[in-house]
């Protein structure tokens, strides 16, 4: 059985090989619980086995797969009650910078979120699923640019890592895009009007109900096997 092409990007080799896998991870190639072989992937990347292993240490420590003594590498896979944590995690974490933000956001921060936002929803309309995990974290980011809150973003940031795989899956199952389009949309509003309490309220409820609506997509996918 021949296998696809995966172009490396010009970047160490032990960062391009991590970069690839882990959009296969994302994309869904790869399914949690699914061994990862140090052997087969290095003669499909036609490079030793060491660039491999030091993508393995990069993709654990994001939280993606899960090295076990004398078993290997396995896709990390999260249980329903443990994606909701993560995202009430975001939802805390993220009104806070949303409060520390609002006040101090420019014009240029705002144009930058609207940049953002049009380039998200181009990609929900093109079906350009490889874009939509890093456009909506960059469209969030850019409305908490402004608070300067640099280990609380780099915390959310290995969050949306680890859950969109899933939130991909979902947009999928579901494709819930005018939702979001539209809450993103308000949400932008909002920031604009330096409406806190409206917007923080929005973000909170954006947030919580996407993580309820995901754990919902996957526990009726669980059931239909």
């Amino acid at each position: 059985m021949s296998h696809p092409s995966h172009r490396l990007q010009r970047m160490s080799l032990p960062e391009a090989v991590a970069a690839s896998l882990r959009e296969r991870i994302l994309n869904g190639e790869f399914e949690p619980g699914e061994a990862l072989v140090q052997e087969a992937l290095a003669a499909e990347y036609e490079c030793s086995r060491m660039p491999v292993r030091e993508a393995f240490r990069q993709l654990e420590a994001e939280g993606l797969i899960i090295t076990k003594v004398h078993k290997g590498a396995f896709v990390a896979s999260i249980p329903p009650e443990q994606i909701m944590e993560l995202f009430e995690l975001r939802a805390m974490l993220e009104t806070d910078m949303l409060r520390h933000s609002l006040p101090a956001l420019t014009e240029e921060h705002l144009l930058v979120a609207e940049a953002k936002l049009q380039e998200l929803d181009h990609a929900y309309k093109q079906n350009e699923i490889t874009r939509w995990g890093a456009l909506n974290w960059e469209f969030h980011k850019s409305i908490y640019a402004a608070a300067n809150r640099v280990q609380s973003l780099a915390i959310v940031a290995g969050i949306n890592v680890q859950i969109e795989r899933y939130i991909r899956l979902q947009l999928l199952l579901n494709q819930t895009f005018s939702t979001a389009e539209a809450e993103h949309r308000e949400l932008l509003e909002l920031c604009r009007a330096r409406d806190e309490k409206a917007a923080v309220l929005l973000l909170e409820r954006h947030i919580i109900n996407a993580g309820r609506e995901l754990v919902a997509s996957l526990q009726a996918k669980k059931a239909t096997k």
